[in-house]
């Protein structure tokens, strides 16, 4: 089951997002870490409605931001929609113990499914450029890489910027 996240389920998504982390940094993919993603990111995300999770037996076993907002550091892509009527994917998590098992994928279609019937022509996101297995889930998805932008604090590598056409 996916729902829009309340206030107490923050605790649980940061246990995972960190557990993510060390589970990526395990693998030498350093994508997330101290700085990134924040409690505050996810309280801004909350008060937005833009906060989901995704629940198994009752408890959060991951996590999805389906966003309007469109971040700074994307401006410098060539998209390839108009910017205005566009969703962005942003810290979609599944804890480790029940990665590999379609999760991600439920929370995809469920970000995806969401853009089409509210009408929004594309789906945006990035991932880092050393995690290629992500790579492999959204281009396999159908997502067309477009350009890398940097996030100092997370990384000197890029990170790609997809686009799925709806």
């Amino acid at each position: 089951m996916i729902r829009r996240a309340k206030l107490s389920e923050i605790s649980d998504i940061l246990t995972i997002t960190r557990a993510c982390a060390t589970y990526m940094q395990a693998q030498g993919i350093f994508q997330w870490n101290e700085h990134y993603p924040t409690k505050e990111a996810f309280v801004k995300d909350l008060n937005r409605e833009e906060l989901y999770v995704l629940l198994k037996d009752s408890n959060v076993i991951g996590a999805v931001v389906v966003s309007t907002l469109m971040d700074d550091e994307y401006l410098p892509i060539q998209w390839l929609t108009e910017n205005g009527n566009n969703i962005y994917v942003h810290r979609l998590c599944v804890h480790p113990d029940h990665q590999g098992k379609g999760y991600a994928q439920k929370l995809m279609d469920f970000a995806e499914t969401h853009a089409r019937t509210n009408a929004y022509c594309s789906v945006r996101l990035d991932t880092f450029s050393q995690n290629k297995r992500n790579q492999h889930f959204y281009e396999t998805r159908g997502y067309q890489k477009l350009g890398d932008i940097f996030f100092p604090k997370q990384s000197e590598h890029p990170f790609h910027c997809y686009e799925l056409v709806l």
